[in-house]
């Protein structure tokens, strides 16, 4: 039977200089060495030990280093260290970086792989090396991570149990480290079918995950919902053939936070399974509506990541958990229900259930007056339809971050464009039956009209950012994740909020 929580991963990370020498190699069973791009790749390889197998290999291939990213070769020393080499370009952005990461992990992290070094020859520009080298850890820590499966002829696990960096400790590494854990507990819950994580059992596991990290749990159920007015999840519940589902609240709490400090607030759409509702989803649409819960795995895994990384701030995370089923109690189009802020919609889609249990778990956690809101939700097929499944789109009420937004994207690896969310977008959602429709009728810039929807639950003067996550799921994954559940916004999130006094700085 899975577990619904993954296994977590006991890899030892070392970072040290460590000279590039057929001694070092002997004691690994891969090595992977990144050298930067040249007009001339073959002197780059004059300073490596086994130089001359390196230099016949390049010759071999008939091309320069900007068509052939990779060599690999085992060498013949008492361990058979696989050797892969790596070529990077110079300003190589922070996805690219990842990208070739990617590849290079999965060539080294062969069966049988227990001792993993990495190795980077010298970059021309400051910081390169390192962070070229700490995108490697968070591929070969992404490679590493086992996830889900039932076959009765299962894939065997990674052996990887050390990783050394030749480089000198710095805090980047350790937020790999950190990124990694929250990035796998994201993609292993994605992954997990729906029969294992339904929203009753998604509830238990989230509760489990707060007694073993030292956090505070509180579980809103459908009652309670119902009882607070909370109108829009209810409407989404309804239908459900239990009354299990609700909205989680997860809190962490640095050890000396000052008294009174504004949270960070952490909001994810956890729909476990998504029929559609009345407005039934065609099978292929359906087919992976299991995933639809990932703004919420991606919520978690962030709080995860930061907490061990002990950011200096208090951190709520606030999860919407239900399924959006079929049956004679699903909410219909052309009702009308009463949000728990009091603002009254008018249903057109039921399928557009994420944007409705979103809204009063955004109403929840703007009565904490967070510092900044920061909410996932694998939210409308206009944004992928606008970006593809390579960028995310982003949101927000503060249009003076755009920058700041899409070039934490940038440097992350984790890429997001900024829509615009002008005031008249509001003339396609007035409703003649309630404050505001829930969404139009036709799909056209439906995921800016959802992220104006959303605005709507979001208390004044609550700094607020709206993720929607176009590539949650990717066929062959996406940069230096493998599997099709990528997990993607972890890693964003983590950089963008890591540096809470450069936070304050930029929110005024």
């Amino acid at each position: 039977m899975l577990k619904v929580l993954p296994p977590e991963q006991r890899i030892e990370v070392s970072v040290q200089p460590l000279a590039l020498s057929d001694a070092t190699l002997v004691r690994a069973d891969a090595a992977v060495v990144l050298l930067e791009k040249s007009s001339r790749p073959g002197k780059s390889l004059e300073t490596l030990p086994q130089a001359v197998l390196w230099q016949k290999m390049l010759r071999a291939r008939r091309s320069d280093a900007q068509d052939a990213p990779m060599l690999s070769s085992r060498l013949a020393n008492r361990s058979q260290t696989l050797v892969v080499i790596g070529f990077i370009k110079q300003g190589a952005s922070g996805y690219e970086r990842l990208e070739l990461a990617g590849k290079l992990a999965r060539e080294a992290l062969q069966p049988g792989v227990q001792r993993l070094h990495l190795h980077a020859g010298d970059f021309g520009r400051p910081g390169e090396r390192s962070a070229a080298l700490e995108a490697m850890l968070s591929a070969a820590l992404a490679h590493a991570a086992p996830m889900p499966q039932q076959k009765s002829k299962t894939t065997p696990p990674s052996s990887l149990a050390s990783i050394r960096i030749d480089d000198r400790p710095g805090a980047a590494y350790e937020r790999s480290v950190a990124i990694a854990a929250g990035n796998h507990l994201a993609r292993w819950l994605a992954t997990l079918p729906p029969n294992v994580l339904d929203s009753i059992a998604y509830r238990k596991a989230l509760q489990q995950l707060a007694r073993r990290e030292g956090w505070s749990f509180k579980f809103f159920s459908v009652d309670q919902l119902e009882r607070m007015g909370a109108g829009a999840f209810t409407a989404v519940a309804r239908s459900n053939p239990h009354r299990g589902a609700g909205i989680v609240r997860l809190s962490w709490s640095p050890p000396r936070a000052r008294k009174g400090m504004a949270p960070l607030a952490l909001v994810g759409k956890g729909i476990c399974f998504d029929t559609g509702g009345i407005n039934l989803k065609p099978h292929r649409s359906m087919y992976s509506m299991h995933g639809d819960m990932q703004g919420s795995a991606v919520a978690v895994g962030t709080l995860l990541a930061l907490a061990r990384l002990r950011t200096p701030c208090p951190i709520d995370c606030w999860l919407a958990l239900t399924e959006n089923q079929i049956g004679p109690d699903a909410y219909r189009p052309q009702e009308v229900v009463r949000a728990l802020n009091g603002v009254t919609i008018q249903v057109v889609h039921s399928d557009a259930e994420g944007r409705m249990v979103l809204a009063d778990t955004l109403t929840l956690a703007s009565r904490a007056r967070p510092r900044l809101m920061l909410d996932f939700a694998t939210l409308t097929g206009a944004c992928v339809a606008a970006l593809t499944d390579r960028y995310a789109g982003a949101f927000t009420n503060r249009a003076d971050l755009h920058g700041w937004l899409q070039d934490t994207g940038r440097a992350s690896g984790e890429r997001v464009w900024c829509f615009p969310m002008d005031e008249d977008f509001d003339a396609e959602l007035d409703s003649p039956a309630a404050d505001i429709m829930q969404c139009a009728l036709d799909n056209k810039g439906d995921h800016i009209l959802a992220a104006r929807f959303l605005g709507k639950f979001v208390a004044a003067g609550v700094p607020w950012v709206h993720v929607d996550l176009a590539p949650s799921e990717r066929k062959g994954g996406l940069a230096h994740i493998p599997s099709e559940m990528t997990g993607f916004g972890v890693r964003y999130a983590v950089h963008l909020l890591g540096d809470t006094a450069g936070l304050d700085q930029r929110l005024g």
